[in-house]
């Protein structure tokens, strides 16, 4: 009881400060202090997204936004995993691929972009590959690092049982490194929504990224809000789901 009691005492003071930010600034917009262009009021931007909700339009962009997000993601998380176990066992894999890695890591998604377009064209493979990118290292990162945190005496007792390869990386390696790796698929779930809006960029006619840039073009910032703010929503919604998934899997954490 006392800890349920703790965790609604927590969500009510997480909605008395939302709601206490939302009246300052719905205060402020009604007595002039915000200018209305320039930050609309949060009337004026739930109005607004009714209204896109009602044309059907903001739903259509999340729909195509999501799939382009959990496409590059998945791929990212798959390969990146594979990649990471591959570099964390093998010290002379680690040393072919390292250099590579470090020097294609900081690039940004966005400076991608003239590539993929020469690469993939306008089409739908261009804009996953960006999105892919914006978590593939991420995730990458982490779990090398996990699996290089493996405690040397589980090695030793491995190699001296003589436990097959699959079943040492599969019972031994990855089941301790899982930490790392559900935080690497959480903070690249986090880098794949970030991307969206430059992936939409490329020669896009949907998605909210486009949505977005197109809205800022015509002044519409309410329009840029709802997208913004949806975006944020719903990579939140997915992040709390991966969350629930990494406290099933590892319940000793």
């Amino acid at each position: 009881m006392k800890k349920s009691g703790k965790k609604l005492l927590g969500g009510l003071e997480y909605v008395g400060l939302l709601a206490l930010i939302i009246a300052f600034w719905q205060i402020a917009s009604n007595a002039g202090i915000i200018n209305p262009l320039t930050l609309p009021s949060p009337a004026t931007i739930v109005d607004t997204f009714l209204s896109l909700i009602k044309k059907g339009t903001l739903q259509q962009n999340l729909l195509i936004s999501s799939r382009r997000v959990l496409s590059g993601y998945a791929i990212a998380a798959v390969s990146a995993v594979v990649l990471g176990v591959l570099m964390g066992l093998s010290k002379h894999f680690k040393k072919l691929t390292d250099l590579i890695v470090q020097i294609l890591k900081p690039i940004p998604p966005i400076s991608w972009i003239p590539l993929v377009i020469l690469w993939f064209g306008i089409g739908e493979e261009g804009k996953i590959f960006l999105i892919f990118i914006g978590g593939f290292f991420t995730i990458l990162v982490n779990v090398v690092d996990g699996i290089r945190r493996i405690d040397p005496k589980l090695v030793e007792l491995s190699n001296a049982m003589v436990v097959p390869k699959l079943k040492y990386v599969f019972r031994v390696v990855i089941p301790y490194a899982l930490p790392n790796i559900f935080t690497g698929l959480r903070v690249g779930l986090g880098q794949c929504w970030m991307c969206v809006v430059a992936a939409e960029l490329v020669a896009s006619s949907t998605g909210l990224g486009y949505m977005i840039m197109y809205a800022r073009q015509f002044g519409q910032t309410d329009v840029v809000i709802v997208g913004m703010l949806m975006i944020g929503i719903i990579g939140k919604i997915m992040d709390s789901i991966l969350m629930a998934v990494e406290k099933r899997v590892i319940r000793w954490k």
